[in-house]
């Protein structure tokens, strides 16, 4: 996201619109200033992401909205540059994880492309004194969707890094969120430039279908130290709200031990496909 270009873009683009159109002083003006503030936005954007991506993780209180049932929490740290991990707490009715913990809340891993719920120890069966659930990635988002999700890809970096992608971006002015002061952002992001999320949350997903997402409306507020306070994002009925709370190294985010693991991933996917 470099920025060395666009100003330079700006006043051509500017000079070509006021030719083509005949406009007068005031007219030319008010079409500079619009693109002025657009590139302002952009810049405190790009440097947002540079020190996100750079930080490595983040302590992060998430919640997604499906805009079918709920908002679900998800608490705790989230690590990237080496891999996307994270280590969170979620609220065990709002994910409909009753029937197999107690507690709650609910301790989930997510390592390698693989989730882990923590939940209570299996008392029979083929999982008996198991205390752990693995479902690989794919079972979720399927095969395609598991791969556009690897790397650092679905991280709170990787969301600021599509801000790359957005257009209309404006700045709404300044804020107070969590007690900070902020400024706060808005793009979108449409169908065409959704670049790895399209794989993930567009049409022919398995999450496509449930969020009908044509495109991302995003929402910044960036606060000291040009580091975002709050990211909020709307994939069609689906939104995604993350608030941060610190920054810092990346994170190390392990696997539970396997002789405690009950891996349900086949279940699941059979529970895709019959569902």
């Amino acid at each position: 996201m470099r920025m060395r270009h666009t100003g330079a873009w700006a006043a051509f683009t500017t000079a070509a619109l006021v030719a083509a159109s005949g406009c007068g002083t005031e007219g030319a003006k008010t079409a500079v200033k619009a693109l002025d503030n657009a590139d302002k936005a952009m810049a405190a954007l790009a440097r947002a992401t540079d020190r996100t991506e750079a930080l490595g993780s983040a302590e992060v209180r998430m919640t997604t909205d499906t805009g079918t049932s709920g908002p679900i929490a998800m608490n705790g740290t989230y690590s990237w540059g080496d891999g996307y991990a994270f280590d969170v707490q979620m609220d065990t009715k709002a994910a409909n994880m009753q029937a197999v913990n107690h507690s709650p809340t609910t301790h989930v891993l997510f390592v390698d492309g693989v989730y882990y719920y923590d939940v209570d120890r299996f008392p029979s069966g083929p999982y008996q004194g198991k205390d752990w659930i693995k479902v690989d990635g794919s079972a979720i988002f399927g095969e395609k969707g598991a791969q556009a999700l690897s790397g650092d890809s679905a991280s709170p970096s990787a969301s600021m890094k599509g801000l790359k992608y957005a257009k209309n971006v404006k700045d709404l002015g300044t804020q107070t969120v969590n007690g900070r002061r902020t400024t706060h952002y808005r793009g979108v992001i449409d169908s065409a430039h959704m670049g790895k999320w399209k794989d993930v949350y567009g049409e022919g997903s398995p999450m496509g279908a449930a969020t009908g997402t044509k495109s991302i409306v995003m929402d910044v507020w960036v606060g000291p130290g040009d580091l975002p306070v709050r990211l909020k994002e709307k994939f069609g009925v689906m939104t995604v709200s993350m608030d941060f709370d610190k920054f810092g190294k990346t994170a190390s985010v392990k696997a539970p031990p396997a002789a405690r693991t009950a891996d349900l991933t086949e279940v699941i996917k059979k529970q895709q496909q019959q569902g």
